[in-house]
């Protein structure tokens, strides 16, 4: 592979993350103004608006056609889902712990791959999986003087999140990828449509300029995202989105006044650390098992 290419590729992945990072802000700064459903139905809707205008400017309507209708319904429903769970849980828990929770994910995919799928692991990766574990119990702390069970919010979207992209990789090949990057939110934007009328409340202009701002931000993450693994594979870059994990520290200490725990910040290292790891045990048996010519 090109290194000049590698090197955007892991630029671009680190900003993404980034732009996350700076969209959950926006949104746990809207939950003290407005309804969680609403938020989230501003995040979707005007991200849905712009992903629509792009595909259809693209790819015309081939975005609409889709050959896994229930796949991608269920997909973009357990998306929705884990979106739902972290803001509910911003609204009580600090940026920095529930975005480390969250980082959960590549842990949980590995347990249901064994389970759902059927796939072996060895010992190094049952023992990274096992130091998963343990750095979100100490993030989490459960039974702890001062614990906070809204943790489990982001605990339970972490799981949401999981299921999203293992489903996302069971798409993957099987249906176009524009219908794919459209449905992540199209679907949610019509679930929530139904459901935020009951608790609407009429922003004023500036508490609306950051609704559309938090689709637009969550646009610009996607297609940064999108953009990077034209460069590089998301196997090469997948790390690099752990750059979430540092600028929400970031913005949770600076801009909301958080105090970081030390517990929080051993337990997201080691977080960090066994996703890192699982990461590079899958490479390597990707590597190994392109060079055996398909078998190990």
């Amino acid at each position: 592979m090109n290194s000049s290419k590698l090197l955007t590729g892991i630029l671009v992945t680190v900003f993404a993350g980034m732009v996350f990072s700076v969209m959950d802000s926006i949104g746990k700064h809207l939950t003290t103004v407005l309804p969680v459903l609403e938020i989230v139905w501003g995040r979707y809707f005007f991200q849905t608006l712009l992903m629509t205008g792009y595909l259809y400017r693209s790819s015309g309507t081939a975005f609409l056609r889709t050959k896994r209708p229930v796949l991608q319904f269920v997909r973009g429903g357990m998306l929705l889902t884990a979106t739902l769970l972290m803001y509910f849980g911003l609204v009580h828990v600090p940026l920095a712990d529930a975005t480390s929770v969250m980082f959960f994910s590549p842990i949980i995919i590995t347990i249901l791959s064994v389970i759902f799928l059927k796939e072996k692991i060895g010992v190094h990766r049952i023992a990274a999986v096992v130091a998963g574990f343990c750095g979100v119990m100490l993030i989490v702390r459960p039974g702890a003087s001062g614990t906070d069970p809204y943790l489990l919010l982001p605990l339970a979207a972490a799981l949401a999140n999981a299921l999203y992209m293992l489903l996302t990789r069971q798409l993957a090949g099987q249906d176009e990828a524009p219908a794919t990057q459209f449905n992540t939110t199209a679907v949610g934007t019509v679930i929530l449509t139904f459901f935020v009328i009951p608790v609407w409340e009429t922003p004023s202009l500036p508490t609306f300029g950051l609704m559309v701002l938090i689709g637009l931000v969550g646009s610009i993450g996607h297609f940064s995202l999108v953009s990077a693994f034209r460069h590089a594979p998301a196997s090469l870059l997948s790390p690099f989105l752990y750059s979430q994990v540092l600028a929400s520290t970031a913005l949770s200490v600076l801009y909301f006044g958080d105090h970081l725990r030390l517990t929080t910040v051993l337990g997201t290292a080691v977080l960090i650390g066994s996703g890192l790891y699982i990461w590079w045990r899958e490479n390597r048996k990707a590597r190994a098992k392109a060079l055996l010519g398909g078998e190990i």
